[in-house]
């Protein structure tokens, strides 16, 4: 087994923690540490672990027969062409409810193809559409590239609900660490913009606040597993192309820059303890509550960011298990 040591985190205030959090790890989750290390992310090893993530989630084919896959082109922002997959029931029933996926990666990596085998699961279970989208990704496509991409594709799914077999009412976005953020943004815009509907939004230990990267007194016990404040610098400062927590950096960007957060859909939203996002994860779902909007939010102690993963573990089963349970409540089956 390998032996915890204090890990020094620098951050953006020239602060330095020694922390050890390793005894604080659910036990079921620490196999899935030793096999997967967290990495030191930077432009140099960008393209690498690219294709790490390209190796590690491949399309596994989860769901069998009871689902169809096609893969669009759909027109994206200013002449661009956005690639979407398309999940859809074999047995699907008229006016279905739609899931409109924003894949993670930290705004600099990833792509649909690495939550097939969670969204076919997903569409076979619940009987929904679900589009998952190519967006841009920074540092190569920086703000409003990647927001506008996930925003074009919603609004095709929208226009073309009908074709689809989907009830335009009952959309619902939805997005894990990277597109946890990219779907609170999105149903930010949807609100703002008036164009499209949502009746749901699902935020998977979602990156909401650049200004994580510059706390002046960062929380010693998050964020030394997986993703930490080094990588998430440079997720944000990629997106943003100059320093998180800087003045006037969009909402549609970091969504918990947003200072009105009243008319959005109904939320659910989790973290594991110890991510580096959970605390601002809870002061996100606080805000929405306070604001008059429906939350339901799960911390899950002893996890950390991509807990999930660890399929075998009783923390992932209860996560996994919340989730779907939130769905089917958010996007019952059509009549």
């Amino acid at each position: 087994m390998r032996i915890a040591k204090a890990v020094p985190i620098t951050t953006n205030a020239n602060k330095d923690i020694a922390m050890t959090t390793r005894h604080l790890v659910d036990p079921e989750l620490l196999p899935m540490l030793d096999a997967w290390p967290t990495v030191d992310l930077n432009a140099t090893t960008l393209p690498r672990q690219r294709a790490r993530t390209l190796e590690q989630f491949g399309r596994e084919g989860a769901g069998g027969d009871a689902v169809t896959l096609d893969e669009l082109r759909v027109p994206g922002p200013d002449g661009t062409s956005l690639r979407l997959l398309v999940y859809r029931p074999r047995q699907q029933a008229e006016g279905a409810a739609a899931i409109y996926h924003c894949h993670g990666g930290g705004m600099v990596s990833g792509t649909p193809e690495m939550m097939d085998a969670r969204n076919r699961k997903l569409v076979a279970e619940l009987g929904c559409v679900l589009v998952s989208v190519d967006y841009r990704l920074a540092p190569e496509h920086p703000h409003p590239a990647p927001i506008e991409d996930c925003y074009a594709g919603l609004h095709w799914l929208h226009h073309c609900a009908a074709d689809l077999g989907v009830d335009p009412a009952r959309i619902a976005v939805m997005g894990e660490s990277a597109g946890g953020g990219l779907a609170a943004s999105l149903a930010l815009l949807a609100r703002d913009r008036g164009e499209v509907s949502l009746c749901h939004q699902f935020l998977i230990c979602p990156m909401l606040d650049d200004r994580t990267c510059a706390e002046a007194e960062p929380n010693p016990c998050t964020g030394e597993f997986i993703w930490t404040r080094a990588t998430n610098y440079f997720g944000w400062s990629s997106l943003l192309g100059g320093e998180p927590g800087a003045p006037g950096v969009s909402p549609y960007a970091s969504p918990a820059r947003a200072e009105d957060l009243a008319g959005l859909p109904p939320a659910f939203l989790y973290s594991g303890g110890l991510d580096l996002f959970v605390d601002e994860c809870l002061v996100y779902g606080r805000r929405l509550g306070r604001a008059g909007v429906a939350v339901e939010l799960h911390i899950y102690p002893g996890a950390f960011h991509g807990f999930e993963n660890m399929h075998t573990s009783r923390v992932a089963r209860q996560a996994q298990g919340d989730t779907l349970a939130a769905l089917r409540k958010a996007l019952p089956s059509a009549s």
